[in-house]
């Protein structure tokens, strides 16, 4: 099931004013170009910015995300793109260029069995030698200790609603895997809150997850704007 931040329609009309700035999406832009990418599959897509963006610019584009109330929102910015409130597993007969996972998307598949069986899902919407390129934060720089009310706490002044607090803060940390809490308090004095858990995968597991369900490790960067904390992996379908 998504998270609340994203199904929920109230806090999901939120995550657009509380993170405007979207440049670390240019990065994957680009490397869609490298890779000559006509036609991509955006999973998790949430409320439509990277998929709008490359419909902008020509590529034919299909938005998939389980989250209801954050696709509506994708569907307010391109008619262009064909978007589906769906998973990786429960695709339609595809055939693209390239599949992105932008953002935590592909830490929210916490378990093997759900992250290996979306990579095979992804796989078969690709081409034979399209290719897959998605982000997970590096393990070791422990991004989660900076996830409390001191380092992430902001109020932004929403159209339409007014001021609204926001934060994080841990819940536990586990092995790899680590829980939080996001706040939100509205000026109204209603207070909504949405828990997650995402899964830090060393790289070695990533890689390894990827040859299991047929791909091959083409190159796994640095994010350019994020230097040190994330991969950046690229991999084609093996066929």
């Amino acid at each position: 099931m998504p998270d609340r931040a994203f199904d929920d329609p109230r806090l999901a009309a939120l995550y657009d004013p509380l993170d405007p700035d979207r440049s670390d999406l240019e990065p994957y832009a680009a490397i869609l170009t490298e890779l000559g990418a006509r036609s991509v599959l955006d999973v998790g897509c949430g409320t439509g910015t990277f998929a709008a963006l490359l419909a902008d610019r020509g590529l034919e584009v299909i938005g998939v995300d389980p989250a209801e109330a954050s696709v509506e929102i994708a569907r307010t910015k391109s008619d262009a793109v064909t978007w589906l409130v769906t998973d990786a597993t429960r695709l339609p007969p595809l055939d693209v260029d390239a599949a992105t996972m932008t953002a935590n998307v592909a830490q929210v598949f916490v378990t093997d069995e759900d992250w290996l069986a979306t990579l095979r899902g992804i796989r078969e919407a690709l081409r034979a030698g399209g290719h897959l390129v998605f982000e997970s934060r590096v393990p070791e720089r422990r991004a989660w200790l900076e996830w409390d009310r001191a380092h992430t706490w902001d109020r932004t002044e929403v159209p339409g609603v007014g001021g609204v607090e926001s934060w994080r803060e841990l819940i536990g940390a586990r092995d790899d895997l680590v829980s939080f809490r996001s706040t939100f308090v509205l000026e109204d004095t209603v207070v909504l809150t949405s828990d997650s858990t995402l899964r830090f995968r060393s790289r070695e597991q990533i890689e390894s997850s990827l040859a299991d369900t047929g791909f091959t490790v083409i190159e796994v960067r640095d994010a350019p704007d994020r230097p040190g904390r994330e991969y950046v992996f690229v991999a084609r379908r093996a066929d």
